[in-house]
């Protein structure tokens, strides 16, 4: 969600003006737009245009996707500029709130954690894990630094390892063990005159780097794309070049499902669908320069939404609905196996 460039190989300013002009050409898409210009506020150190920003978000007409996440980001810019009483009181909100989402979990239990707030952050991320995670047998890769930010922060109070803990370190796949990355005697480490006590260091410090830009190396999901039953009787009607790929609605709908499945059993994280409209995927098309009846178009229509924050991660968490639209939870729908 948030850039990480370095403010002297970018102007984040700049950056922020351009995405809430682009905001105001996509209003679809405003959401995401503009938690991404508030993060490069937040960088240029405008801290007080990001809460507005914030504020703007939470203040439309038009019903937010990610309302909670949108708090959690709010509170932890304003604790980092002297609102410690409201920043705290959102803290609790969202807490309240329980969430389905991780997100909103994860940013404030990591605003509570970088003030040295350490058992009410160890508390968050126990009950956003909790909530999530009950009975759930492979944690969805949106739900991981929930698992890895509760670890860190457990050891850091010198915590016994619980189930948690140890599923977390059986997700983690650096090199180096989450035991070593998370051990606070580390910062000791680096005021060592020992030679192989820094070099340990450094080879740790290289496994986390190495984590943190597999992780950015993955923004957004890799998403399928979804048409509702509506939508997909316009686009074949318009363009019938396509109903090869979608002979049928229902057979849409499993493809959706059974290529998610083989996704995942083939290891790759971070899964999502996004959901197309015709007159959405015409522009797109007409921005390409390109027909929308061309099949091969529709992949990167995909790709484009889930860059643009459209996609719903998969599987959906425990109790949700099914991503199909039906109305029903989705292990009574999509969900069940085969």
């Amino acid at each position: 969600m948030r850039p990480d460039t370095p403010a002297e190989n970018v102007d984040h300013t700049a950056e922020a003006a351009r995405l809430e002009r682009t905001a105001g050409l996509y209003p679809e898409d405003a959401e995401a737009l503009l938690l991404q210009a508030a993060a490069h506020l937040e960088l240029a150190g405008d801290r007080p245009a990001a809460t507005a920003l914030y504020d703007s978000l939470l203040a439309s007409q038009t019903a937010l996707e990610n309302p909670f996440l949108v708090r959690a980001l709010k509170a932890s810019n304003l604790w980092e500029y002297g609102h410690e009483a409201e920043a705290r009181a959102i803290i609790e909100g969202v807490r309240a709130a329980s969430p389905r989402d991780p997100a909103p979990w994860v940013i404030v239990a990591e605003a509570l954690e970088a003030h040295d707030e350490l058992e009410a952050a160890q508390e968050t991320f126990t009950e956003g894990t909790r909530l999530l995670l009950a009975d759930v047998q492979e944690p969805p890769y949106s739900t991981h630094p929930l698992l890895f930010g509760r670890h860190r922060v457990r050891r850091m109070l010198g915590a016994g390892h619980d189930d948690w803990d140890m599923l977390a370190d059986t997700l983690h796949t650096s090199p180096v063990p989450l035991d070593e990355l998370h051990d606070p005697k580390r910062v000791w480490s680096l005021g060592s005159d020992n030679p192989a006590e820094l070099a340990a260091e450094i080879s740790r410090l290289r496994a986390e780097l190495g984590s943190f830009r597999e992780a950015l190396s993955r923004p957004f999901p890799v998403a399928v794309l979804h048409w509702p039953s509506a939508e997909l009787t316009e686009l074949v009607t318009a363009y019938p070049t396509l109903a090869e790929d979608y002979p049928s609605h229902e057979e849409h709908l499993a493809t959706i499902e059974a290529s998610l499945r083989e996704l995942a059993a083939s290891g790759t994280p971070n899964l999502g669908i996004v959901t197309g409209t015709v007159p959405s995927y015409e522009a797109f098309a007409a921005s390409e320069g390109a027909s929308p009846g061309d099949g091969a178009l529709l992949p990167q229509y995909a790709t484009t939404l889930a860059a643009r924050g459209r996609a719903v991660a998969w599987p959906p968490q425990r109790g949700a609905v099914c991503w199909c639209g039906s109305g029903r939870i989705y292990g009574e729908c999509h969900g069940t196996q085969a």
